[in-house]
C-alpha cells in the first residue's frame, strides 16, 4: 500500500498538535476537512474532549472521535505515538499513515504484528495529488 491508496478512505483521525496552526498536524486536519473528509483531531494534552476546532472535533483519545476510523494520521513523536497505535489496534483500526519523524521501529513492528497497515509518508502530498 502507498500513501495515495489512502485517498478513498474518508474517516480520519489526525494525532498530534492539532490546535497549533503552525504545526503539521493542524494543517493536515484542516486540509482533510476542506477536502470533504470526516475528520477528528487527537491532541495528547487535551484541548477539549469533543470540542470543535472549526475543522472537526478535537479529542483526547481515538475512541472519542465519534465515528468509525478508517485511517489514523500519526503526527506525533514516536514515544507517544506507540500508545495511540495500541489504542488503534484495540479499536480495530487497521490503517495508519505515519508522517515524517513520527515513525519508530517499535511502531512499525507493532503494526506488522497486529494487522495494521503502516505507511510512512505525507498526507499533504497525498491531498495535493502527489
Amino acid at each position: 500500500m502507498k500513501v495515495k491508496d489512502f485517498v478513498p478512505f474518508k474517516n480520519w483521525v489526525v494525532v498530534g498538535d492539532v490546535l497549533n496552526e503552525s504545526k503539521s498536524a493542524a494543517r493536515i486536519l484542516r486540509k482533510l476537512h476542506e477536502n470533504g473528509y470526516q475528520v477528528a483531531g487527537v491532541h495528547p494534552r487535551g484541548g477539549g474532549n469533543g470540542s470543535d476546532s472549526g475543522q472537526g472535533t478535537v479529542c483526547v483519545k481515538l475512541a472519542d472521535a465519534g465515528f468509525k476510523i478508517d485511517v489514523i494520521d500519526l503526527c506525533i513523536n514516536p514515544g507517544a505515538g506507540l500508545d495511540y497505535i495500541k489504542e488503534a489496534a484495540a479499536l480495530g483500526v487497521d490503517k495508519v499513515l505515519i508522517q515524517p519523524g513520527a515513525a519508530s521501529q517499535e511502531i512499525l513492528d507493532f503494526c506488522q504484528g497486529n494487522g495494521i497497515t503502516a505507511v510512512e509518508g505525507c498526507a499533504m502530498v497525498m491531498l495535493s495529488g502527489g
